[in-house]
């Protein structure tokens, strides 16, 4: 999920509210979102 801070994008956990990072432009934290989720589907193949 993100959302804005203080004029800053966070990327935060849905579940736990976890911070994952705060970010200048939705560009970069809608990236970084991508990567997350891309990460947790490597981790359910194995």
């Amino acid at each position: 999920m993100i959302k804005k801070i203080r004029g800053k994008y966070v990327v935060l956990s849905e579940k736990t509210g976890r911070k994952f990072g705060t970010y200048a432009t939705k560009a970069e934290a809608e990236n970084r979102l991508r990567q997350i989720e891309m990460f947790k589907r490597l981790k359910k193949r194995r």
